[in-house]
């Protein structure tokens, strides 16, 4: 009796524990059906019921110039994508299913964009040097051959011999893109973007056939304006796969767009917002249920600093100088940048590139623009790196001025020529005994050879850091650090130093690399006294699709020089505003009712050839309570200073000066490419899709859903 008691415990005890592993079996495949998602049994709903959590993505944020004029906005388009929820797991059916997607694209004219870098037609090759996330992906070793990873995607997908070999390579391409772009229920694959009608009525009629296929309103950046700041303003990518590891520890799924530069990229954080959650509840293969578990937050609106209008009328500027003053020496004139700052907060005004473009041309033909003559994507108000020439003496005046080595009525002789320790050099003129105010006006280099023999390379070094230049000044989109003229450089160079660089040096030339940027930044350092201010590019943020001010920027003094003499900038002003009566008709700066400061600089470019030299200036205006703060520089050229009065003339008109009230009044001016005015319909084309989705660059990408924000035009 006791034994069959044993016997019938022990029966139990296994059909227990038989039980029990074949519910968490069940519960262990149910989790493995939806894969990484968290996915759990619904216990209100029948049995056969499931629930998954997905993200919800937020609206990106707008960017508006100071006027509120959309420049970069969002509108919507029509993509047909494949979702995991509703799409079979039984492989042959799924590979079914996938060669007639593929088919009615093509009937349709769209082409699948796969990831697979692999040729289409046999023998199969490489695309890409680099195979490693292939190999990796398939699970293979890293010497395997495209045949091998096309056979590998064959067995593990279990495509059918009753496929055609060019049939095979379509299933295998898009099987692939589904591994490589981790397709699941939170990550739809994108088919085709921006389709047409006819597809959409063509895919419903497809819908019995193939499951999983949904025609879906998504979300797209687009660009409004592209000739209103395209180097600052930037663009908007997917996600590649090898910073997709990085970004996913902040938050972004695989099929995200993100910043890629400019104030896109600067300002990611504010302009992307925060994704929202659902629950999606499925029963027999449709969705009974939704619900928010978390709302989407959209991105906040960028204001930045610069008016549109001011922008364009700063081109202009440039523009036509060039247009009008485009040959010297025989060589065309081509190239330039100006740069213009708020005077009172160091707040960009404007910044003019010559050549520029604009950014819509940018989605449309890339690879014309790298090659165009003149680099028209480079950046020479941030990036480009100049001689400073004569406009560095003000630094060099305030040192001197500073440190008392001299003052207001001290006086070198310049005969014209000088000797400094057995090298000859020379002055422009000749101007016999010369005080720094005079020296300054008539930009003398022996004055400036002499003060900086005395002061010394190292308190030449000191205060041309005090007005920062060699490093970065902190722009939002970045800006280049240069480099000083000084022993540091040329030992960091492995070249060696001379004492004769000293006193070429101390007149900005030798060798030095300095931004627009910075140029602007010491003509604002010196209309503030020696107060340096942080160059800013946003001026505020907004809730979305609101007046809400968020967060406004406010001034920050970078650097502050300290004073031992209150005459020292009386001197070094004097000296500018004394230049600014020299300028010839029609570009006289003498004839408004506030005084203008400037200095110019025509640095030699050539130690082989004298004759090649840039044109820089920098200046204020009022001079004596400064509103604006600016620089130019025009490359293998002369007279850049004939552009100060245009600047003044389109700042004064947008923004008012001197008391003065602005003068335009109406929004921005019709954009123009290519001699043709734009409209402004929104449209999508094939050549940004591709852009998009980083085919072209042969570089492995994570997009994949509707959630997932591109680029398209206004034109």
């Amino acid at each position: 009796m006791h034994n069959v008691s044993d016997s019938v415990k022990s029966f139990i005890i296994v059909t227990i524990v038989v039980l029990f592993t074949l519910l968490a079996s069940s519960k262990l495949m149910k989790l493995q059906i939806v894969g990484d998602e968290e996915i759990k049994a619904s216990h209100k709903y029948d049995a056969g019921a499931f629930t998954f959590e997905r993200d919800v993505p937020s609206t990106r944020g707008e960017i508006i110039d100071y006027n509120g004029n959309v420049i970069i906005g969002n509108d919507s388009r029509c993509d047909i994508v494949l979702q995991k929820a509703f799409f079979p797991d039984d492989l042959q059916q799924g590979n079914s299913i996938l060669l007639e997607i593929y088919n009615a694209l093509l009937d349709n004219k769209y082409i699948f964009e796969e990831t697979l870098p692999i040729t289409f037609e046999e023998p199969y090759e490489f695309t890409e040097e680099d195979t490693a996330r292939t190999t990796e992906l398939l699970n293979l070793n890293v010497y395997a051959t495209a045949e091998n990873c096309i056979d590998k995607l064959i067995s593990d997908y279990q495509i059918s011999d009753k496929y055609s070999a060019r049939e095979k390579r379509m299933i295998a391409g898009l099987r692939y893109t589904m591994l490589d772009r981790e397709f699941s229920y939170d990550n739809d694959l994108i088919l085709a973007t921006d389709v047409s009608d006819e597809m959409v009525i063509q895919l419903k009629e497809l819908s019995n056939i193939c499951r999983g296929v949904e025609a879906v309103n998504t979300a797209e950046r687009v660009i409004v304006r592209g000739d209103i700041l395209p180097h600052e303003i930037g663009t908007v990518g997917p996600i590649y796969a090898e910073d997709y590891e990085e970004l996913k520890q902040k938050g972004y799924a695989m099929n995200d767009t993100v910043g890629r530069s400019g104030i896109e990229y600067a300002m990611e954080k504010e302009l992307r917002g925060e994704s929202g959650k659902e629950e999606v509840t499925i029963l027999n293969g449709s969705i009974i249920d939704i619900k928010t578990t978390k709302e989407t937050v959209p991105g906040e609106t960028v204001k930045l600093t610069v008016d549109g209008r001011f922008q364009k009328k700063l081109q202009g500027v440039l523009d036509n100088f060039l247009a009008n003053y485009g040959w010297y020496n025989g060589e065309p004139v081509t190239k330039g940048a100006i740069v213009v700052l708020d005077a009172k907060t160091g707040a960009v005004r404007g910044m003019a590139n010559a050549p520029t473009y604009n950014l819509k041309d940018f989605a449309e033909k890339y690879d014309e623009l790298l090659e165009a003559d003149g680099s028209p994507m480079f950046d020479r108000c941030t990036q480009g790196l100049y001689l400073p020439g004569s406009t560095f003496k003000t630094v060099t005046a305030t040192a001197g001025l500073n440190e008392g080595i001299v003052d207001g009525s001290t006086s070198f002789y310049c005969g014209h020529y000088y000797n400094f320790h057995g090298g000859d050099f020379q002055c422009t003129g000749t101007h016999s005994y010369i005080a720094i105010r005079r020296a300054i006006e008539v930009s003398c280099n022996i004055y400036f050879y002499e003060l900086s023999s005395k002061l010394g390379i190292d308190n030449i070094t000191k205060y041309a850091q005090l007005y920062g230049l060699g490093s970065s000044l902190g722009l939002e989109t970045g800006d280049a650090e240069g480099f000083l003229c000084n022993p540091e450089t040329f030992a960091k160079r492995g070249q060696e130093w001379y004492i004769g660089y000293v006193i070429q040096a101390g007149i900005g030339n030798q060798d030095y690399g300095i931004t627009p940027l910075q140029l602007a930044t010491v003509a604002n350092t010196i209309a503030n006294e020696g107060k340096r201010y942080k160059p800013y590019l946003v001026d505020s943020l907004y809730t979305y699709g609101s007046n809400k001010l968020v967060l406004k920027t406010k001034p920050t003094v970078a650097q502050e020089i300290e004073l031992n003499n209150d005459y020292v900038y009386d001197y070094i002003k004097g000296g500018m505003m004394d230049a600014a009566r020299n300028v010839p008709y029609p570009y006289s700066l003498t004839n408004y009712p506030f005084s203008v400061a400037i200095k110019t600089g025509t640095p030699q470019t050539s130690q082989d050839n004298k004759s090649k030299q840039n044109s820089v200036f920098i200046g204020f205006a009022p001079a004596d309570d400064p509103e604006i703060a600016f620089a130019g520089v025009i490359e293998g050229g002369e007279y850049s200073k004939y552009m100060v009065r245009g600047i003044i003339d389109a700042y004064s008109e947008c923004y008012g000066i001197n008391g003065s009230k602005p003068t335009v009044d109406e929004g921005l001016p019709p954009e123009v490419r290519g001699g043709t005015t734009a409209s402004t319909e929104s449209t999508t084309t094939t050549s940004t899709t591709a852009k998009a989705t980083g085919n072209s660059t042969g570089k492995s990408t994570a997009k994949s859903s509707t959630k997932t924000t591109t680029v398209t035009i206004a034109r």
